[in-house]
């Protein structure tokens, strides 16, 4: 079992590391981006003692989500490419919406409450 598990990883190393490092290099970087999203969030919140989502995360989650989009349209995986599809979607109009609520300069009761 474990010789079949070591086998598998040096394939996949064999195939995908070695034999297109350029490719292999940017969804590395694209994880890591995507990954520290949340150790933003997490600093965020400590500091400020409750749980809170800084625009930021939904800048970095959009970053991370475009450099994996393209991977995964370079390794020509469907599974992968509507996933980070939607991804992007979504932070794009959290964004969306972000910018547009803070143009009106309206404060919610809601909003208030949490700061």
């Amino acid at each position: 079992m474990l010789d079949s598990i070591i086998s598998f990883f040096k394939s996949a190393i064999a195939e995908q590391i070695v034999g297109d490092p350029f490719w292999a290099g940017l969804a590395l970087v694209g994880q890591v981006i995507f990954g520290c999203r949340f150790v933003l969030q997490w600093i965020v919140s400590e500091y400020k003692k409750k749980s809170h989502v800084p625009t930021a995360f939904w800048w970095i989650s959009l970053l991370g989500s475009a450099i994996l989009l393209s991977y995964s349209i370079h390794i020509k995986n469907p599974i992968f490419m509507l996933g980070f599809s939607l991804n992007t979607v979504i932070y794009i109009r959290n964004l969306h919406l972000i910018y547009r609520h803070a143009r009106k300069g309206v404060i919610t009761a809601i909003e208030q409450a949490q700061d």
